[in-house]
């Protein structure tokens, strides 16, 4: 376009021949795209850091995604300690954060999600993504049936008359409470951005769950972890970054395309080591901030402890343990918790009123133990020991109940020596995560220890119609390294 038709075309209009800077343009642009309904802009939206579909259960199901402004994250230029959680080496925690290793930009858009098989579809409304959400999006859909495979397909576009990006995946709901399948659980906890043992893909126990073709996942807390370098997130953009770097590693990516995901927060991806409300913020970064920041990438439409039925043989249980807890430093009594009046009081009555052969509490700290004695913040320690002993010993009561831990760096089951109460703990999610007990103190309690990283898979099956669940720990690789089976 020529100097005099630009300024005919300023002129016609009503904005004169003026000088713009390049943020004059914004409001130029929206009235161009308003006018011309078919006007199409140059930009392209990612699902850089992927999507999860969450919370899935008989009838519904919540896919989370976030747009992204490129299509790879800053690659991995630092080099690591060779100890253990492998911090970087040269880290400059002043950098912009648009700089830092994997760093991922998000963008502004739209996002609709699709789900469907041969017998049905259902297609949200377009859904705005903005700045004030991280440029998150959770799509929830109810009224799906039980036990049925469906596909998903979820676009983005820049604005809605623009070319959608396209990603897709898949997931089955739930069975009902009266039908009979085999289901396997994979679970896992502890994952540092900076401990990974794939350089191009992250984590390889990701790539090791996958191949076993779970049901679900469950991420047991840590799924970040603010206060460790690389950086150490004292802001909300920051924290945010930690979320981006760690979701947009490929091995993670792939097995969200097709696995679902439930997931418990602990106290480093809520703001910093063994927090409790009132405990201060790190940094600028408050409590309250880090409730938004994980609501925004964990889907939850209630409240953070749910129940989950997975058929005739099996029911889980995900409870809270940051949010409702007295202070660590309170003297123990029958008022200390970590899990709240309301809490405990939702899980003696759903637990009560189930008849799952196997009831799987999903803790995000132990219950069991055994714990290193500078440890003050869960019921294996003394610090809540009173709650924690009504715990061990209602759970002993319940037929078919085990405890399924995460926040330990080390791989372990063990039996209470009271109360004959069985705890699994997954370890950490990889070798040089783990740390923190000594491999050759091996107590009473324990039935199986191995401080290395590595995953969990739970499976719930009949052999001859009689109903068994087996714990399985793998290494890194996916090798068994221990089962456990109980009928």
């Amino acid at each position: 376009m020529s100097k005099n038709n630009r300024r005919s075309f300023l002129k016609k209009i009503g904005l004169g021949f003026l000088s713009f800077s390049i943020g004059d343009y914004i409001p130029l642009f929206s009235w161009v795209k308003s006018a011309f309904p078919g006007y199409r802009s140059e930009r392209i939206v990612y699902f850089t850091t992927g999507f999860k579909i969450s919370e899935v259960s008989r009838h519904s199901a919540i896919i989370w995604t976030r747009l992204c402004d490129r299509e790879t994250p800053n690659p991995i230029q630092h080099k690591r300690r060779p100890e253990v959680f492998r911090h970087p080496i040269d880290f400059d925690e002043e950098q912009p954060v648009e700089s830092m290793d994997g760093g991922v930009a998000g963008a502004e858009g739209y996002v609709r999600a699709r789900v469907f098989n041969a017998e049905e579809e259902k297609v949200s409304e377009w859904v705005k993504v903005e700045a004030a959400d991280d440029y998150t999006a959770q799509i929830p859909f109810d009224d799906l049936r039980e036990n049925q495979a469906y596909q998903v397909e979820i676009e983005g576009r820049p604005s809605l008359p623009d070319s959608a990006t396209v990603a897709t995946g898949e997931f089955t709901t739930a069975p009902g409470p009266d039908r009979v399948r085999r289901t396997c659980i994979v679970t896992s906890t502890c994952q540092y951005f900076w401990s990974f043992d794939d350089r191009r893909r992250g984590f390889r126990s990701y790539d090791s769950m996958r191949r076993l073709d779970p049901d679900f996942f469950i991420h047991t807390g840590d799924y970040v972890y603010y206060d460790k370098p690389g950086p150490l997130a004292k802001t909300v953009k920051e924290a945010r970054h930690k979320w981006h770097a760690m979701d947009s590693r490929p091995s993670l990516k792939e097995l969200y395309k097709r696995v679902p995901i439930y997931m418990v927060k602990d106290d480093h991806d809520l703001l910093k080591n063994d927090v409790f409300p009132g405990s201060g913020g790190y940094g600028d970064l408050t409590f309250e901030d880090g409730l938004k920041l994980w609501h925004e990438n964990a889907p939850l439409q209630e409240k953070p402890y749910r129940t989950i039925r997975w058929g005739k043989d099996l029911q889980v249980w995900l409870v809270e343990g940051r949010e409702y807890r007295s202070a660590n430093t309170r003297e123990d009594g029958p008022r200390k918790t970590i899990w709240g009046e309301r809490q405990v009081a939702w899980f003696k009555e759903t637990m009560a009123s189930s008849d799952a052969t196997f009831k799987l509490l999903f803790s995000a700290t132990p219950v069991v133990g055994p714990d290193r004695k500078n440890k003050n913040d869960n019921h294996a320690n003394s610090a809540f020991d009173t709650e924690g002993e009504w715990l061990r010993e209602y759970l002993s009561g319940q037929e078919g109940a085990f405890v399924v831990n995460g926040d330990r760096h080390w791989q372990y089951v063990s039996r209470d020596r009271e109360t004959g109460l069985v705890e699994v703990g997954s370890g950490p999610v990889s070798d040089c995560h783990a740390q923190g007990w000594d491999p050759n103190d091996m107590r009473p309690e324990h039935m199986f220890l191995r401080v290395k990283g590595g995953f969990l898979s739970i499976t719930v099956d009949r052999e001859e119609g009689e109903p068994y669940l087996s714990f399985r720990h793998h290494d890194v690789e996916g090798s068994v390294v221990n089962e456990e089976i109980f009928n």
